[in-house]
């Protein structure tokens, strides 16, 4: 890593995160947007059944918490662009074959694009072997 540290690192990146919905990601999600505004991309897998329901579980399990009450108020009326630009959901599930993205150009698109993947899926089933 360069002498810009972190900051220099993650400028211009695409990011992959798994999990998004739990407690640590959606940490992870806000302090990047807020600190980090010059990302190029976040994609969030989200287990769901179709892009559409991704886009749901992304507004209301993770957007409108009130965890990202600072970052509305740094960018007010920007903010839903911020989002719409910065932040994609995927449907998936990191549990399944190629994480269960079935439509072969969105794996070709995440393949050429991600520059770093942060897994912070996990299971809330503690009675997994």
């Amino acid at each position: 890593m360069e002498l810009g540290g972190v900051p220099h690192f993650l400028k211009g990146k695409t990011i992959l995160v798994t999990g998004a919905t739990g407690f640590l990601a959606k940490v992870f999600v806000e302090k990047l947007l807020r600190t980090q505004s010059d990302i190029k991309k976040l994609y969030l897998l989200l287990r769901a059944s179709d892009s559409d329901a991704a886009q749901k579980r992304l507004h209301h399990e993770i957007i409108r918490k009130d965890l990202f009450r600072v970052l509305r108020e740094k960018w007010g009326g920007d903010f839903d662009t911020l989002i719409s630009e910065k932040v994609e959901a995927i449907a998936g599930d990191v549990s399944v074959v190629k994480l269960g993205l079935e439509d072969a150009n969105l794996q070709t698109k995440l393949v050429q694009q991600i520059d770093i993947i942060v897994n912070l899926a996990a299971s809330t089933n503690f009675d997994e072997r």
